[in-house]
């Protein structure tokens, strides 16, 4: 039999526009000689709807909408993610669910019964989990339909489980032959790897065929990288999708879940390439989805703002984009000549706003209050909020998202301005540190030399008084990320870090108090693109109000 898995990119709450893709897709799969369909986890709404699924009326229009997808699907059999009510009389009132449709009805239903609440998760918030789950018979194949999280808990593949029960291992002893799985698995640096080498572990202590389809494209600060993936009961690739992009596949399943061949389509390979392709992505979903055609970028001269500035180009084409220059007082002349090479590099249109004025007019209207005491990084804030004035500005006047430009190194330890630096609708980079930021401006550059030289390898610098550099305030970038990554995404202590890097005791304090301090910045934050394990943001869940004791 041949089987196709439908890698779409679906937006929360389209309904149409997600039954739309399911039908598309299946038609060309049924053309194709495919007898079944799999799209990813809640195609039907996307995902993840969040408290949308505690209104009647979103739960309700799942079921219209896949009743809507059955009955313009005749002749293929479809797999689709959906919400559907829970039966039980306490607890949540919505499940996530699989429906199996034949014939132009729902002839299968199963719900999700491992439910994650870790990181970005949090479905335990959202739905009820189902009690059990059952097998469906299909050309001679016995079944195991899984929703994502559901084969995340092999004991043979994790140290620490995180669930008491194995849903894949319980319809596999209740005699499954061929396990699928609709999964709508975020991006993130290793998660591809990790991700293959899970569903490996599964097909070959098990001894069976597993297929995946997962979604593909970005919904808010999350990045689907689709990289679908079918694998023999040896747990070798026999099919997988493209990463990054909306795909259709097919493999041949023989009797007793015999996987025969597959499509072996190319992915992403590098981890510069795949961050790179993530954060396009994202930018571009992000805005189409909530209705932006047009950006604007504040362009320093410095690589973060170069390099958001490329992405948004790759994202939405140049004739979208504006590129601001705003140079102070303290701002160099070859910053000024660098911003407008790199805009001409792009062919973006550029815009020249000195805020000299803007600044002098703040100063004298503080001249009063501000008697008797010394400049310090209130006037430094000054500058950089009046930049932040002129591009909200500008998005208001034309309709145009501003895409700030700060990176996760700045952002983890508050080196940063609220209302100033940080204004905007989307932080591109905002989960990219500075060290992969200059790895990922290279990465540009190898493709098509369009960063000027000069960028790449001035010192860093806000650039908000004479001679200011960012080492005045930072430990070196790679001291800096080398602590934030162990910190925030691992966790560990000020001391341990210290030994494990032979860093300096009181730089890792003082870089661990930063971090603690600048948490009030952070979740006044722009969202941003998530490319890291552990990215600040929703799935980063800690009090401004708290003492820390490092």
């Amino acid at each position: 039999m041949k089987i196709a898995l439908g890698q779409i990119n679906t937006t929360v709450g389209d309904f149409s526009g997600n039954r739309n893709k399911i039908v598309d897709f299946s038609r060309r799969a049924q053309a194709s000689g495919a007898g079944l369909i799999l799209f990813p986890e809640l195609s039907v709404c996307g995902y993840p709807p969040r408290d949308l699924v505690e209104r009647p009326s979103f739960v309700a229009r799942n079921r219209e909408t896949v009743e809507q997808i059955a009955a313009e699907t005749r002749g293929i059999a479809v797999i689709c993610g959906l919400v559907t009510p829970a039966e039980s009389e306490t607890g949540k009132s919505a499940m996530n669910s699989a429906a199996l449709l034949q014939d132009g009805k729902i002839a299968f239903l199963q719900s999700k019964m491992l439910l994650p609440t870790y990181d970005v998760f949090d479905e335990m918030r959202n739905f009820a989990p189902a009690k059990s789950q059952d097998l469906f018979s299909f050309c001679g194949n016995r079944v195991a339909l899984t929703i994502c999280e559901d084969a995340w808990n092999d004991k043979f593949f994790w140290s620490k489980r995180l669930y008491t029960v194995d849903p894949v291992d319980a319809l596999i002893r209740a005699g499954g032959n061929l396990v699928l799985n609709i999964s709508a698995s975020p991006f993130w640096i290793g998660k591809r790897e990790l991700r293959r080498d899970m569903l490996a572990s599964i097909a070959r202590h098990h001894k069976v065929p597993v297929a995946m389809v997962n979604q593909v494209g970005g919904n808010d600060s999350l990045v689907f990288d689709g990289s679908s993936i079918v694998l023999n009961a040896e747990g070798n690739v026999v099919a997988q999708g493209r990463s990054f992009e909306e795909d259709l596949i097919y493999f041949d399943s023989g009797s007793q879940g015999a996987i025969l061949t597959g499509d072996l389509h190319d992915q992403i390979e590098g981890e510069e390439a795949s961050v790179y392709a993530a954060l396009v992505l994202g930018t571009r979903d992000y805005m189409r989805k909530c209705g932006f055609q047009e950006a604007i970028v504040g362009l320093s001269g410095g690589i973060d703002s170069a390099l958001t500035a490329v992405i948004a180009v790759d994202a939405i084409g140049p004739e979208n984009i504006v590129g601001v220059g705003m140079p102070g007082p303290y701002s160099s002349p070859g910053s000024i000549d660098d911003a407008r090479a790199l805009a001409k590099n792009l062919g973006i249109r550029f815009e020249l706003l000195p805020i000299d004025r803007a600044f002098e007019a703040y100063r004298q209207t503080l001249q009063e209050v501000f008697a008797g005491r010394k400049e310090d990084a209130s006037e430094e804030n000054i500058q950089s909020r009046a930049r932040g004035t002129l591009l909200m500005a500008l998005s208001n006047k034309f309709g145009a998202i501003v895409l700030s430009t700060g990176n996760k190194s700045e952002l983890g330890v508050g080196y940063c301005t609220l209302y100033g630096d940080m204004v905007g609708g989307l932080a591109v980079i905002s989960d990219v540190p500075k060290t992969l930021v200059y790895r990922l401006s290279h990465y540009v550059n190898s493709r098509r030399p369009v960063i000027p030289r000069a960028t790449l390898e001035k010192p860093p610098s806000a650039e908000l008084r004479p001679n200011q550099k960012d080492s005045d305030s930072l430990p070196p970038y790679e001291t800096l990320d080398a602590v934030l990554e162990d910190y925030v995404e691992a966790a560990h202590s000020a001391e341990r870090i210290a030994a494990d890097h032979g860093f300096d005791i009181e730089v890792v304090r003082r870089v661990v108090r930063m971090v603690n301090r600048a948490e009030y910045k952070r979740q006044q934050a722009s969202p941003g693109i998530k490319i890291s394990p552990k990215a600040f943001g929703y799935g980063r869940r800690f009090p401004i109000a708290a003492k820390s004791e490092v």
